[in-house]
């Protein structure tokens, strides 16, 4: 009897459990995480950041990015990790429905909240808070929504900027190969360079000699107005230097026309004119050069030492100065 009466029991304790774990399946189904409707990054036309009260507006104008409503052009890649964090934006897991939002950083004070229109109309809707512990996913809200979701990815820094993070610091950009002459000035002095074509003569083995003559080719290297030959390593490095030249930050209460004298100037010529003038620093304990270029609508910073490296000599940027100068005053 005793036996039988602890069988009746482990059934209960059995049924027990088979109870407890298909609610708890049920349960789950319940609060089944929702999926994200699919947006296209390419039809994305403008997207809209919020945090403690401020706000940051993207425009798409043709393919490039602006800043609203100053007109300053985007970084194009910063936007593209923004348009990629909302084309995949993918809910994970639901985390708390408690509306303790300041545990997850989406408090009002602490939140990002994310829009993205398609033309008129808002299509993405979704509030950011912090990382989650493992770094693999971030706390979100989405739309309406009160609960708070892990989404996939690590993506909180992708918004958190402000318009002087999201500027685009490119302030000169040609490939280096289409320019065909340089002027430097620097000190009331100018050097001109340009690229010339020179013929070599390329002698084949002596076996060959008797049947074919020598073959002609050309080799290219910068010379000066006066026919002295440049340093080809510098002006290479100058060029590699200016072709994708990014500047530490922007001038925001001058505009161009507020600079002149600059103290070193470069003038580029190739398919297009290129040109880049560097100016006295603002204040003399200063770490940054102010400049302007052909390419770009404001004034900008420079680093000292990306400055420096750009302001070479006049003689350092020719094969032997020394010698040349003295063969020059010869020639006078």
């Amino acid at each position: 009897m005793k036996i039988r009466k602890e069988y009746i029991i482990l059934v209960a304790v059995i049924i027990g459990l088979c109870l407890y774990l298909f609610l708890r399946k049920q349960d789950r189904t319940h609060y089944k995480v929702p999926k994200v409707p699919p947006l296209a990054q390419a039809d994305i036309s403008k997207i809209e950041i919020f945090k403690k009260g401020t706000a940051v507006t993207l425009i798409k104008e043709d393919t490039i990015w602006h800043i609203a409503p100053q007109g300053y052009t985007a970084d194009a890649g910063k936007v593209k990790s923004m348009l990629d964090a909302i084309d995949k934006l993918t809910l994970t897991a639901l985390v708390s429905e408690s509306k303790n939002y300041a545990r997850y950083e989406l408090g009002t004070d602490q939140k990002l909240t994310v829009k993205a229109w398609v033309g008129d109309t808002p299509k993405r809707d979704f509030s950011i808070g912090k990382v989650a512990p493992s770094y693999r996913h971030t706390f979100v809200q989405v739309g309406g929504d009160h609960r708070v979701y892990h989404a996939s990815g690590n993506f909180r820094g992708v918004f958190d900027l402000n318009v002087d993070n999201l500027r685009d610091r490119m302030v000169l950009k040609f490939d280096k190969a289409e320019i065909q002459g340089i002027r430097v000035s620097k000190g009331g002095k100018s050097t001109s360079f340009s690229r010339k074509q020179i013929p070599v003569e390329i002698k084949l083995d002596q076996e060959a000699e008797v049947s074919s003559p020598a073959t002609a080719k050309t080799k290219t290297l910068w010379q000066t107005t006066e026919g002295y030959k440049a340093d080809e390593a510098e002006l290479d490095r100058l060029l590699t230097t200016l072709s994708n030249l990014r500047c530490e930050n922007y001038v925001n209460d001058r505009t161009k026309e507020d600079f002149t004298e600059p103290i070193y100037a470069i003038q580029l010529k190739g398919i297009e004119e290129y040109s880049l003038s560097i100016f006295d620093k603002l204040d003399k304990d200063a770490k940054v050069y102010p400049a302007i270029s052909s390419v770009n609508d404001y004034p900008f910073l420079l680093q000292e030492q990306q400055a420096d490296d750009i302001m070479k000599d006049l003689e350092e940027l020719l094969a032997e100065p020394k010698k040349q100068s003295a063969e020059k005053e010869e020639k006078g």
